[in-house]
């Protein structure tokens, strides 16, 4: 009963308070979706994120089928500032293709989709100045009720760099080397653990397959563990151009541990997409936060704080009782 209480409290407060700090006691993963979230995972935390998957491509118009698994994995630190976060991600993947028709064949070859490392920092943090407003642990409706300054957004900024071996099968021809990477993205977190992020992406810019995608994704939190999400992916250049939907959840083991899984596909058949992920994302917590004055946790915090109730309502029984025998007399 005490973890479940201990999550509850770290949920509420961290969705009213949520940009006090970068770091909250509960793992903050980017997966299962795409996008990425306007917060940082906090100063001294290392974080890995992982998911194998599989995925079916289907183009009717050159007769082509891809089957393909791979992996996407992300290595997430926290530097310097609590708005700082450095990482590096990636996809590898290995694909069977083949044509049919009259002419049949098939072949096979596996790459790196992706690989980037960049930095994100959270240049805009509406919660920033809002130390006063503290989450009320006896209501319920006081903690989940709309308020219209959650319409205002935390936005973040990300650069960095690809690379591309030459002649990788998943790139357009000519396509290697380094080449920039850079991203706006935005997060409102509203009432009842509904949140909403939002990326503009240019990528690969300056090369043959430079594009800009935009990704939405909305995660609502069912339980203090389990959450589901729905989002929508846009790509857009002379390479290739879809629109990817995921559907799926996630569930936090511990608060260092996350487990998750997602649905992806799109409704086009040039080429039809469909799509598997398991993930899991894992943390290694060595933040030490500067802001606190007497070392307390977030658990130890909670257990004050109940401490500091009953002692109120002992003092206020007493006080009864003791009213009462001065009245008898």
């Amino acid at each position: 009963m005490k973890s479940i209480k201990t999550y509850l409290f770290l949920l509420v407060s961290f969705t009213t308070l949520y940009s006090y700090a970068q770091y909250t006691e509960v793992i903050n993963s980017n997966r299962p979706g795409v996008s990425r979230s306007a917060f940082s995972v906090g100063t001294n935390v290392v974080q890995f994120e992982v998911g194998p998957y599989i995925l079916n491509e289907n183009h009717n118009l050159l007769n082509r089928e891809d089957k393909s698994f791979g992996a996407d994995f992300a290595v997430r630190y926290g530097l310097l500032w609590p708005q700082l976060e450095i990482n590096v991600e990636g996809t590898f993947q290995s694909t069977n293709r083949t044509y049919s028709g009259f002419s049949s064949s098939d072949e096979s070859f596996s790459n790196f989709k992706t690989l980037t490392v960049g930095a994100k920092y959270l240049v805009y943090d509406p919660y920033k100045n809002a130390g006063e407003e503290k989450p009320d642990l006896r209501s319920w409706k006081a903690n989940h009720k709309f308020k219209w300054k959650q319409l205002i957004p935390a936005v973040a900024v990300y650069a960095g760099a690809n690379f591309d071996t030459k002649d990788n099968p998943f790139t357009a021809a000519g396509v290697e080397g380094f080449s920039p990477k850079v991203m706006v993205g935005t997060q409102n977190n509203f009432a009842s653990g509904w949140v909403f992020v939002t990326n503009f992406i240019l990528d690969r810019i300056g090369t043959d397959q430079s594009d800009f995608s935009f990704i939405l994704t909305l995660t609502k939190s069912i339980t203090d563990q389990w959450v589901v999400f729905g989002e929508s992916q846009n790509i857009s250049s002379d390479f290739y151009a879809d629109n990817l939907i995921r559907f799926g959840g996630a569930y936090l083991w511990s608060k260092n541990f996350q487990l998750d899984t997602a649905l992806t596909f799109n409704t086009k058949d040039t080429p039809s997409v469909f799509g598997v992920t398991i993930g899991a994302s894992y943390r290694l917590d060595f933040h030490k936060d500067k802001e606190e004055k007497d070392g307390t946790s977030a658990e130890e915090e909670l257990e004050r704080r109940e401490n500091k109730s009953r002692g109120k309502n002992k003092n206020k029984r007493e006080k009864e009782d003791t009213d009462f025998d001065d009245g008898l007399n």
